[in-house]
């Protein structure tokens, strides 16, 4: 004789207190889609996508699940992009900028976007060239 068990599954719901809104106002309020995001920093939108599987940017996502970029989003994607074009492989950028972001430098901000400036530079030490095979 086979008996079936029939199991019930509850799940229970919890909300959250709701979170205030964020103001239009506001550098983290998400307003961009992926093509303006990509047009106004001057990438592909492939390499937002990019970015944001190696986790260098988190854009918000709709409820559709589209990606929305903040002004907050695309200051750091342009940090990226000068991060790169100095020479920085990605992890490295990702290693710098959660850094940054964390403040584990007074004014790293500041610091970064000094280093970052090619009208800031001196000429007393010159880059290392490349090694080329």
């Amino acid at each position: 004789m086979t008996t079936v068990r029939r199991v019930v599954v509850r799940t229970v719901r919890t909300t959250a207190a709701p979170s205030p809104s964020p103001s239009p106002r506001d550098p983290g309020y998400p307003r961009y889609v992926i093509s303006v995001a990509a047009e106004l920093t001057g990438t592909h939108p492939q390499t937002l996508r990019a970015y944001e599987r190696r986790g260098l940017i988190y854009p918000a996502r709709t409820p559709g699940g589209g990606r929305r970029y903040s002004d907050a989003d695309l200051a750091r994607v342009a940090r990226i992009q000068a991060l790169t074009r100095i020479g920085f492989p990605l992890a490295g950028i990702a290693l710098v900028l959660d850094l940054v972001e964390a403040g584990a430098a007074a004014g790293a901000h500041d610091l970064l976007d000094a280093f970052l400036d090619p009208t800031a530079r001196t000429t007393a030490c010159p880059p290392t060239p490349r090694r080329t095979k």
